[in-house]
């Protein structure tokens, strides 16, 4: 069976949920003003709170310091060297051989004087003088079809002036 609110509950659920939130708001407002006083504290206890860090299982139960341990220091933007000289890796060192060498063999082969270059504009030039035959006899060819059209032409009319 179904059973329905009545308006007046939900008025007051309605009122108990806005004054929650309210106090939500409140609350909120109270811890950032707490957390940033706790920022502006933690800036000068850095050192102290990393000694004091959350220890996992019996770490906090026995105080044990060991030499061979380093503690993870994080460092800060302002204390990186990025105008000390640095050095590069060796995968680093090679990429940039091998593109300085890229760009000498593209200037050589540019420039003719590598076995390939050379290779290419010899094939180049046979490919050159084929075209240039070709041309030139199929030029021949159109000649020699116009001469014989006009040799059969001029028959056919010394033909037709025979009959008249």
């Amino acid at each position: 069976m179904r059973t329905y609110t009545s308006p007046e509950e939900i008025d007051a659920q309605m009122k108990a949920e806005k004054e929650r939130k309210k106090e939500e708001e409140e609350g909120a407002a109270l811890n950032d003003s707490q957390v940033e006083e706790k920022a502006a504290k933690s800036d000068s206890e850095d050192s102290e709170e990393d000694s004091s860090q959350k220890r996992k299982g019996v770490e906090g139960l026995i105080d044990i310091e060991n030499p061979n341990r380093v503690a993870q220091k994080t460092k800060k933007v302002t204390e990186l060297e990025l105008e000390g000289p640095r050095q590069l890796s060796r995968r680093e060192r090679e990429e940039i051989e091998k593109q300085k060498a890229k760009e000498r063999y593209m200037k050589m082969h540019l420039a003719g004087k590598t076995d390939q270059a050379k290779a290419d504009l010899a094939r180049l030039a046979i490919i050159k003088k084929q075209r240039e035959d070709a041309a030139r006899k199929k030029e021949e060819e159109r000649k020699a079809k116009e001469a014989a059209a006009a040799a059969a032409a001029a028959a056919k009319g010394l033909h037709t002036l025979c009959l008249k």
